[in-house]
């Protein structure tokens, strides 16, 4: 039971409390309100904590990741997209599943430091011989105690045949289509509450060939999991496809059944008036990445113009090899900035952000009848936000400490009741621990990168 807390809901209505309680029971939310919780609704032995001085939300919902990147932070610093891509292929071709295992663990950490109980990862490198990584990263989610949408990425369509990646790097079509089957089998739990559901997400239309695409999508639909890849992320991609394809971005996914509400994208950034339409007559949903595309100078997504058309829009953090902070609570504050600083002063507002980070990322896995908001009957994915130290103390406005000053350190993290996050400390690993494995990994890395030189 948490009490004395502001509560932004983010359900339906928007309600909040000024002072209200939570009431949390076999991984589900019970109760919610204003107030003191009645008696009632307190099961026997129940834990109390008090929450005054507090913000309580949902989880933060992250949409885009590659766990891998974690170890390749720094790289190409002042680089477009194509020309960062380039660089680091090869040092994405050296990780094995040890390596990933540890890159889980140090995004995993960061992720949940900033309020996310539900994360997804897209995978998209598999070296020949290196092992499980999409395993490896399973077995990460699960130590941390985080949500985890796996997503199987892959790639077919190397340099010699058109494409940016090495041809090192790139899979064989129908080895990549029975890799990802092989995954969904084992992975994935379509139940309520599940903590794992894969995600089929070859890369990008300048990585994978039309034959990859439509095979993912049959696959997806013939198993019932989502579908996830890159798309509309850089002016750069836009003239490629144009060039090679004959055809925009997102005219090309239409044609290979790649827009439909089972489908949600990275990026989203050159999306014209046409293709936002198309977006929201077929629900295809986007993660936005703004602290990445910043990085990269890829532009800044018309997030308003998507949400007033009713496409659903979550929040990603992306590769932490283009967000070297990999905090997915900072990404609210550069959500709502930089759509300011590209439609004014009511282009985002800061409720509407804070729904993008829950509800949205929600909609984008297909889970808002489970986690994205405080209500009755959903599954206890909760964060409460500490906003009396000095940094927030005497804020008039909780949400806005949250989406517009610096991120509060978190005081309780909550996936399905269970803390992984408390006072500022991870419950469920040690972080120093893999501190000493993401610095080994990364060294390990680099002398494999120097040997093959």
């Amino acid at each position: 039971m948490i009490e004395g807390a502001a509560i932004a809901t983010v359900d339906p209505a928007g309600t909040e409390h000024a002072a209200g309680h939570l009431v949390v029971s076999g991984g589900r939310i019970t109760a919610v309100g204003t107030g003191a919780a009645p008696r009632a609704d307190v099961p026997d032995g129940a834990r109390h904590v008090d929450g005054s001085g507090c913000l309580l939300t949902p989880g933060l919902v992250n949409t885009h990741h590659h766990f891998s990147q974690w170890l390749t932070r720094g790289h190409a610093p002042d680089a477009d997209l194509f020309t960062w891509l380039t660089a680091l292929y090869p040092l994405w071709a050296l990780v094995d599943a040890e390596m990933e295992h540890a890159a889980a663990l140090g995004s995993l950490v960061a992720l949940v430091a900033s309020g996310c109980t539900t994360a997804m990862d897209h995978q998209y490198v598999f070296p020949h011989g290196a092992g499980d990584l999409l395993a490896a990263e399973i077995e990460a989610a699960a130590q941390v105690g985080v949500r985890f949408h796996p997503a199987r990425g892959s790639m077919d369509l190397g340099r010699s045949a058109g494409g940016l990646p090495p041809d090192d790097v790139v899979e064989d079509t129908d080895a990549a289509l029975a890799a990802t089957e092989e995954a969904i089998r084992r992975h994935h739990d379509p139940s309520f509450g599940s903590m794992c559901r894969v995600v089929v997400a070859p890369c990008s239309p300048f990585s994978v060939t039309p034959e990859l695409l439509r095979g993912a999508a049959d696959l997806a639909r013939r198993s019932g999991v989502r579908l996830h890849t890159h798309l509309a992320e850089t002016a750069e991609e836009d003239v490629y496809c144009r060039e090679h394809l004959g055809c925009t971005p997102t005219e090309y996914a239409a044609s290979l059944g790649w827009l439909g509400d089972d489908v949600w994208v990275a990026h989203g950034v050159h999306l014209d008036a046409g293709a936002i339409a198309r977006f929201a007559a077929t629900g295809t949903g986007v993660a936005h990445c703004p602290s990445s595309n910043g990085r990269l100078g890829s532009g800044i997504a018309p997030v308003p113009e998507l949400l007033a058309a009713g496409v659903p829009v979550g929040l990603g953090v992306d590769g932490t090899a283009s967000n070297e902070s990999g905090q997915l609570g900072t990404e609210l504050r550069a959500a709502l900035l930089t759509a300011r600083a590209r439609g004014g002063p009511a282009a985002l507002s800061t409720r509407q952000v804070l729904a993008l980070a829950t509800m949205g990322g929600a909609r984008c896995l297909g889970r808002t009848d489970e986690i994205g908001s405080l209500e009755v009957g959903k599954l206890a994915d909760v964060a409460l936000w500490r906003l009396d130290t000095a940094a927030h103390a005497g804020i008039a406005d909780p949400v806005a400490a949250l989406t517009l000053g610096s991120m509060p350190p978190i005081e309780l993290l909550l996936v399905g009741g269970r803390a992984v996050a408390e006072a500022g400390e991870l419950r469920t690993v040690d972080t120093d621990g893999v501190a000493r494995a993401v610095h080994a990994a990364s060294t390990r890395l680099r002398e494999r990168a120097a040997a093959a030189l």
